[in-house]
């Protein structure tokens, strides 16, 4: 017999930038059984869900007061006495609660802080783990880890425009081997970089943060790390994030030095294409330039997977128009893009039942919150980003996965395009 909640609390906790947010418990007959954290990002997409912050001088403007109370004094009224186990039903009533297209009354911070923590707690209910509450009978996929082990763009302070450069060990039995090999190969960068006097500070994703003369000098690295690691690119690929968006200015991309419209970043990328191993695209263009996404997935879609992030923001109603115009053929899944757990599964189903792979990522203002690990298992999305192999907040999702590993086998390897 499903329990039902009897109270919702919050709080405010420090996500990994030192920044105020969102944790949520769930109370089920009257005691805790689900707690969520909510991640946040830096390079935000104009179409992604509200994130509630209090302004004013306090925490320099990002505190979470507002979002805190909507959780105790709103959603919390309006879940209590429901089933923890009918997520739909509890996620229909946030959204209707919250009655705005983007969250904006409520917060996504609030709204995902409650979503993320019934679900732990229906899983509880049934005594599953969050992975096998998600996937029900359909088991769970081991992901490919994309590892962003050199930081750029809002993530670094640098001069690299690119936000993530990405090892994906792809050609590996194991989720295990595959993780074992993206360390190593992290580790030989740090050498790599140390060699040539560039070794400096860290980004928000534990990833390395150079300096660097140009944004393909960031590819060069990688292959020389893979390289010096004892692998071979066709066991370990290279996937970007350049997030464009946040050097689109006045109509052109401003990348290394230069202004470029569309088509000439198109022929920049098709020029990485053809020299490094690279096997996934994400946010080639800005978060508008539906024809500069569509014109590059019909050029070079049949070779790279062409992701979405600040395009679709996880949300079915983008998503649909690009599936339309083939603007891409993957999806970027972040939770706190669209601000609950059954919106987040409706985008990922509408993906794949139009040939789009998904991608479930962190933020770059993570916790030690895992949920993301089980919800990529569970979901058998295939991928998942979570940053370098280093700092907890990072280091806590693929132990998580490690966990789930010693009962899920099947790894979704070779990397599918």
């Amino acid at each position: 017999m499903s329990g039902h909640i009897t109270g919702l609390d919050a709080r405010m906790i420090l996500d990994s930038r030192g920044n105020p947010t969102v944790e949520v418990d769930c109370y089920v007959d009257g005691v805790l059984a689900g707690r969520a954290a909510v991640p946040s990002g830096a390079s935000t997409g104009r179409h992604e869900a509200v994130e509630l912050r209090d302004g004013g001088q306090p925490w320099l403007g990002k505190g979470v007061d507002s979002a805190v109370n909507a959780v105790t004094e709103h959603i919390a009224q309006a879940l209590v006495g429901m089933p923890v186990d009918d997520q739909r039903m509890l996620d229909e009533t946030i959204v209707e609660l919250d009655g705005t297209a983007n969250k904006a009354r409520l917060g996504a911070n609030a709204t995902l802080g409650a979503s993320l923590a019934c679900l732990h707690a229906g899983a509880a209910q049934h005594e599953l783990p969050v992975w096998r509450y998600v996937g029900g009978v359909a088991g769970g996929l081991m992901p490919v880890p994309m590892m962003n082990i050199l930081n750029g763009g809002a993530h670094a302070a640098s001069n690299v425009d690119v936000q993530e450069f990405m090892v994906v060990p792809h050609g590996f039995d194991t989720f295990g081997e595959g993780l074992r090999a993206g360390v190593e190969t992290y580790h030989a960068l740090k050498g790599e970089l140390r060699k040539d006097g560039l070794l400096g500070g860290i980004g928000d994703e534990g990833g390395f943060a150079p300096n660097l003369p140009s944004n393909e000098d960031g590819l060069r690295y990688l292959v020389r790390a893979i390289e010096t690691a004892g692998y071979s690119t066709d066991q370990m690929g290279i996937a970007l994030d350049v997030a464009s968006t946040e050097f689109h200015k006045d109509g052109a991309y401003h990348i290394d030095g230069q202004a470029l419209d569309s088509e000439a970043l198109a022929d920049l990328y098709s020029g990485w294409l053809d020299h490094y191993p690279i096997l996934s695209i994400e946010d080639g263009f800005d978060e508008d330039d539906w024809h500069g996404w569509s014109h590059f997935t019909a050029r070079e879609g049949h070779r790279v997977q062409i992701v979405g992030d600040d395009l679709f923001v996880t949300q079915s109603e983008r998503l649909a128009r690009g599936i339309e115009m083939q603007a891409a053929n993957a999806m970027l899944v972040k939770v706190n893009q669209v601000g609950t757990v059954t919106e987040t599964l409706e985008s990922m189903d509408l993906a794949s039942r139009n040939g789009f792979n998904n991608v479930v990522s962190h933020r770059s203002g993570e916790t030690e919150d895992v949920t993301i690990a089980d919800l990529c298992v569970g979901t058998r999305a295939g991928q998942i980003k979570t940053g370098a192999p280093a700092r907890s907040d990072r280091t806590a999702k693929y132990n998580q996965l490690l966990r789930i590993a010693s009962e899920v086998s099947d790894y979704a390897s070779p990397f599918d395009l």
